[in-house]
């Protein structure tokens, strides 16, 4: 991922990143570039960047709850979820119900939420999110409704980068945790 220079978070923005307690990813465009490999037995095949998975799970080891949530029927998303140790939810038909539902579960506000998505089935959960955040590369009608972009593109290290906001938000090192789960 190349470093890229990013004026410093409003005291807005880091106010609203401090008090997400569930984080939600998109899959498709967000934790990967948006291509579908599909070869000719039906096997999906998806290029996950290695610093979003680091940066989902530190979330989640700050005490963050991550979950990805996608429309697509998603193996290799399932996968990587259990490989992180995150929540995952495939086949959603409504991304909106899905995240209001894990939200009411562990009875949190609405601004307690975040939700990072890229395309235009992401634009109702990402109205209703405490910080609705999108990679680079999302549609303009998503960038145009979201409280923060990376300047990564999806499958690029954008989640990354988000994760970053958020823990650097509640005052967590990266580092530090990073360190712990060794």
């Amino acid at each position: 991922m190349p470093a890229a220079t990013r004026p410093a978070p409003s005291t807005e923005l880091l106010a609203r990143a401090a008090r997400i307690r569930l984080a939600c990813f998109d899959v498709d465009g967000t934790l990967t570039d948006g291509r579908l490999y599909i070869s000719s037995f039906g096997t999906e095949i998806k290029a996950f960047h290695v610093h979003d998975g680091l940066g989902l799970s530190l979330l989640s080891r700050a005490g963050v709850t991550v979950a990805l949530v996608t429309a697509r029927a998603s193996p290799a998303a399932e996968l990587r979820a259990r490989e992180l140790g995150i929540g995952v939810h495939t086949r959603v038909k409504d991304k909106l119900a899905c995240v209001e539902a894990l939200r009411t579960r562990l009875g949190l506000a609405a601004d307690a939420v975040a939700f990072m998505g890229d395309d235009l089935t992401d634009l109702a959960v990402l109205a209703a999110a405490g910080l609705a955040a999108a990679p680079a590369d999302a549609q303009p009608a998503i960038l145009g409704q979201v409280h923060w972009r990376s300047v990564h593109r999806g499958g690029e290290g954008a989640a990354r980068e988000f994760c970053d906001l958020l823990l650097a938000a509640r005052g967590e090192d990266a580092t530090d945790i990073a360190g712990a789960g060794q």
